[in-house]
């Protein structure tokens, strides 16, 4: 079990032992559901009546070792539950192995469900909504109806349908779960996308350290390549992805050996709150989609003029409360709505979080946050529940995936 205190709430970051044995309850019976849940911090739940009953923190199913113990987690808890699912809820990306499993199961109804979807319904799950709600859904990795990498979602969002309401502008991931682990490739995608090849004239933190970490500029000049080609570089909007690039960038950390190290080691250097921000700027079309070059221009300016790091992490984060709470509003005016659910693991960052929640809640938001399941992706397997749960009454829950659909 791992807690932390977070704006005034103890709340989960993995939830198991002493608590899987206390369920969820939900607002309305449902069928007998099994949810499995996405990849990495993976849960499975299963439903029965009006409860939801969510596994412990099962792990990142990568490997044989991690699938087979998921597979005895559903097994075991549809045993002591008595529960016989009659269907089965998982994520849009086809290369999860708990997808995989999901599609072999037989004689049962299969429902694909939207991962931040799934997170934004976990989160009203919980607090007992049915929606239309603002849904702000920030984490650092999921497929998209798209077939890109989304992240940086806000959704208008009930719980048998969504629309995508604003998202951060897309940019190359070079080499895909590489950029992961190494965030100096994602630094080198956000200063790409707003200078272009001049970007090679900065003088910054980042490229000092490539050389340290014996990451030469001829793998540079390749992962750029890779980046204009659109070679093994999917796009994404990911939040999570675009704290790690900043971090990069300003010479905190180019490698990671835990997944959001770099983001957090952000967050952990950030100085006193400030009401100074970077210029951002988003452009309206069918959607709202947030322009990244101005905030990545206004960081590389600071670096240029010797800001210390805590006051640009400070600004950074600044930045992302001003964006997201203007367009709340914007959002309201366009939709009439004004309840907020916040989910996705960047929520696990104490600064977005609290800065999220006071402002708008001073625009008169009402704005609902976790406090009974993991933020996190250990808290999708409930959000993945509750919506198979209104597709088998018939709501509409179909997506559309690379020009065709995909529903139940």
């Amino acid at each position: 079990m791992f807690l932390k205190y977070i704006a005034g709430d103890i709340r989960f970051i993995r939830r198991s032992r002493g608590y899987i044995a206390i369920s969820v309850f939900l607002k309305k019976k449902v069928n007998q559901i099994l949810a499995c849940g996405g990849e990495l911090k993976s849960t499975v739940c299963l439903t029965k009546g009006n409860n939801a009953f969510m596994s412990r923190h099962i792990g990142d199913i990568k490997n044989k070792a991690t699938y087979e113990f998921f597979q005895l987690t559903i097994e075991h808890m549809k045993r002591i539950l008595d529960i016989n699912p009659e269907i089965v809820a998982y994520d849009l990306h086809p290369d999860y192995l708990s997808t995989r499993y999901a599609l072999e199961q037989q004689d049962v109804e299969k429902v694909p469900v939207q991962h931040h979807h799934a997170h934004v319904v976990s989160c009203m799950a919980e607090n007992m909504l049915d929606g239309p709600i603002i849904g702000l859904s920030f984490d650092g990795t999921g497929y998209g109806t798209d077939g890109s990498i989304w992240g940086g979602e806000i959704l208008i969002a009930e719980t048998g349908r969504f629309k995508r309401a604003a998202h951060l502008s897309y940019v190359g991931m070079p080499g895909g779960e590489a950029a992961i682990k190494e965030p100096w490739r994602m630094a080198v995608s956000y200063l790409y996308d707003a200078f272009g090849e001049e970007f090679w004239k900065l003088d910054l933190p980042l490229f000092k350290g490539i050389d340290e970490k014996g990451i030469d500029e001829k793998k540079v000049r390749f992962i750029v390549k890779m980046i204009s080609k659109k070679i093994n570089s999917p796009s994404t909007s990911s939040l999570g992805r675009f704290f790690d690039g900043i971090a990069a960038i300003i010479g905190i950390r180019n490698t990671v050996f835990f997944e959001g190290q770099a983001a957090i080691e952000l967050e952990m250097l950030a100085g006193e709150k400030t009401e100074a921000v970077y210029e951002y700027e988003w452009v309206s079309k069918d959607m709202h989609r947030v322009l990244l070059q101005p905030v990545v221009c206004g960081v590389v300016n600071d670096i240029k003029r010797g800001v210390g790091i805590s006051t640009i992490s400070s600004k950074f984060h600044a930045t992302l409360i001003r964006i997201f709470s203007e367009l709340c509003e914007v959002i309201r005016k366009e939709s009439g709505l004004n309840q907020v659910a916040l989910s996705g693991g960047v929520f696990q960052n104490s600064i977005l979080l609290t800065g999220l929640m006071r402002t708008l809640k001073e625009k008169n938001f009402q704005v609902f946050t976790h406090t009974i399941v993991p933020a996190n992706d250990g808290g999708i397997s409930l959000g993945q529940a509750v919506i198979a749960a209104d597709v088998s009454k018939g709501c509409q829950n179909v997506y559309q995936i690379h020009g065709r659909i995909q529903g139940s």
